[in-house]
């Protein structure tokens, strides 16, 4: 009888100590918080069937992830109809996919495969969905290659701790009429200054359109050039 109200103690005290432990809300620019959404899309885009030619690798963006949260933070279970150039400066166009759910960790990662897995509803070869499955294509568009996520609680829904996850993508996914990527070898299309990392279509030295590049530093003979001209 000790024996058991030992185990009845012992459970008790872990769940009170993994309930403390409940889990903060990320902001957009908490560097894990970034990378697992970067991550669980990519790992996504790599393993969509049939394999894609034209996949390109997605990176984070900051606009988009600004997007999300002002919305996110409206807890409303309903699309952004923000018009053209007013969800981002660059892309006239913004995907997003909402998941809604009870509040713990690892959400990104759920959610995205959560949206992920509704390619079951998806049929390339005809492209058609036996249900709802507009989330997974824009996942698994290949032309959205920057993307941007936001998590709020929304302690009002009367739901418990519940929150509000949410991506936005750019350019904007699921055309009216197109496929979500072209089937093929993964890297296959891929642009002459792309590189193929983990199947991906990755583009280093390519600056997309509206994003101004980066300085490159001065070298030590930039300078001497700089200050030869001040003289």
């Amino acid at each position: 009888m000790v024996y058991g109200n030992k185990l009845n103690f012992l459970w008790t005290l872990g769940f009170y100590l993994v309930a403390s432990q409940t889990p903060t809300v990320p902001s957009i620019e908490d560097k894990k918080f970034i990378e697992d959404c970067v991550r669980a899309h990519n790992e996504m885009r790599r393993t969509v069937q049939p394999s894609a030619a034209n996949m390109k690798y997605m990176t984070w963006d900051e606009g988009l992830a600004k997007t999300a949260k002002s919305w996110a933070d409206k807890c409303k279970l309903k699309h952004n109809k923000c018009s053209a150039n007013q969800c981002h400066p660059t892309f006239p166009s913004v995907g997003e996919n909402i998941w809604f759910g009870i509040l713990y960790q690892y959400i990104p990662a759920i959610a995205i495969r959560s949206w992920y897995n509704e390619r079951q509803f998806y049929t390339y070869s005809s492209h058609k969905c036996t249900k709802v499955c507009g989330h997974y294509t824009q996942v698994a568009w290949a032309d959205s290659y920057k993307v941007g996520c936001a998590m709020t609680a929304c302690p009002k829904s009367g739901k418990g701790d519940h929150v509000m996850f949410i991506c936005n993508y750019g350019p904007a996914g699921n055309h009216a009429g197109a496929r979500p990527y072209t089937e093929g070898a993964s890297c296959s299309m891929c642009g002459k200054e792309d590189t193929c990392e983990i199947s991906l279509c990755k583009y280093p030295n390519w600056e997309p359109k509206g994003e101004a590049p980066q300085l490159a530093a001065c070298n030590l003979l930039c300078l001497l050039c700089v200050l030869l001209r001040m003289c």
